[in-house]
């Protein structure tokens, strides 16, 4: 998406009134939209094309967006938001787990979704040409990575590894504090610039995340340590304790 482009956003809720209403809202504020009503609808829009976020709710007729998501997620970095008409946290953490970025509980001020999606955007480099050439940027190496954190992305020798807007802000608190041990309290304040709604559970969910990306072996890790009874190590050099 380029910065004088109007951010699209593709909206799946099964409730007409709610999409009609996010519709006209997210138009008038700046933004694309696109609001269906299932998961097979939501496939025939990405097949023409991907948003640059998504809002996608848990209940829906057919597939459910917890399914969609961790379909969406095996191939696709593109931004989620998810919704549920419950606030419980295990909701939230089974969200993050099949790969959402933000979980937003009904009923909700459409001003509060707003913010989130501006907040997904903007640590997810809407603006930026995401998955285009970007120049080397400011960045940290670690093994094989790189952390190009002028683009927002982790390489791999010269190709890309896929990271939600989540998993990147993680791997740049513990890139950006090596060799600390950081509990969870520490990455929730951190991760605070970034996010609203950081939590304990969230943490270990994108550590376990991020373990599968970076890790040769994500059971025993060199990187991410887990040091037990006060929180998560960084070790760039990936070698032995």
């Amino acid at each position: 998406m380029s910065t004088t482009q109007r951010p699209r956003v593709l909206v799946v809720d099964d409730d007409p009134a709610l999409r009609d209403l996010l519709a006209d809202y997210l138009g008038a504020s700046g933004f694309e939209v696109d609001a269906v009503e299932d998961g097979a609808a939501m496939h025939e829009r990405l097949a023409s094309g991907t948003p640059d976020v998504l809002v996608l709710d848990i209940m829906l007729p057919g597939a459910d967006g917890l399914s969609l998501a961790r379909e969406l997620r095996r191939h696709s970095d593109l931004p989620i938001l998810m919704l549920s008409a419950r606030g419980d946290e295990i909701d939230r953490v089974v969200g993050l787990e099949v790969g959402a970025d933000d979980y937003l509980a009904k009923p909700f001020s459409p001003r509060e979704l707003l913010a989130r999606l501006r907040a997904l955007l903007r640590r997810a480099g809407a603006g930026t040409a995401r998955g285009s050439e970007a120049e080397p940027g400011q960045g940290h190496a670690f093994g094989p990575f790189r952390l190009d954190t002028a683009a927002r992305r982790l390489l791999r020798g010269g190709t890309e590894v896929p990271t939600t807007p989540g998993e990147y802000d993680l791997l740049r608190v513990f890139v950006e504090h090596p060799n600390r041990v950081l509990s969870r309290d520490d990455l929730i304040a951190r991760l605070k610039g970034y996010e609203r709604d950081a939590f304990d559970r969230s943490i270990d969910v994108r550590v376990t995340r991020l373990r599968r990306k970076i890790e040769a072996d994500p059971v025993h890790p060199a990187y991410i340590r887990t040091v037990r009874g006060e929180g998560y190590l960084f070790n760039p050099r990936g070698d032995a304790a």
